[in-house]
């Protein structure tokens, strides 16, 4: 059965407390990489159904700063799908008290769903409703063509 991207939609909130902060007194990265890291296993599980592990980090860009006590949004989709993958988007956002939404991170991971007995099991395939879905759909596709010629590239 096919899943629409709005079923395994997720949204994670954090406030910035002194624990996740490092010497600079920003969001510390490893400790985003990890909220990052759970949002799409959380996504992943939700599109297929099964336990899932992380099996590439496509993309992970830092484009601003979190700051002590600041709220942090982190928003996960499904962007694409392939026989037993899913890619997922993940963006995190610093939320001020007025509500205004900043994001300070985009990351994509390639998640991989597992049987009982951990080897990949075939996923849903993926319902693209709207325009931007289909420009998400799109370009996952041609990030998962790289991510094989890569793949092929280094196995040569």
């Amino acid at each position: 059965m096919n899943k629409r991207m709005s079923d395994s939609y997720t949204e994670q909130v954090q406030i910035l407390t002194q624990a996740n902060i490092n010497g600079y007194n920003r969001l510390f990265g490893g400790q985003l990489m990890q909220w990052i890291d759970v949002v799409a296993a959380v996504v992943a599980r939700r599109h297929s159904g099964r336990n899932v592990t992380t099996a590439a980090v496509d993309s992970l860009r830092f484009e601003g700063a979190g700051h002590p006590n600041d709220t942090i949004l982190l928003i996960g989709r499904v962007t694409y799908v392939g026989h037993t993958s899913m890619e997922v988007c993940v963006e995190t956002y610093v939320e001020s008290l007025s509500g205004e939404k900043t994001r300070i991170n985009k990351a994509y991971l390639v998640m991989v769903a597992l049987d009982e007995h951990e080897k990949p099991v075939e996923v849903p395939g993926l319902v693209v409703e709207t325009h931007r879905q289909r420009m998400d759909w799109e370009a996952g596709e041609k990030r998962y063509e790289y991510r094989r010629s890569l793949r092929r590239h280094q196995n040569d």
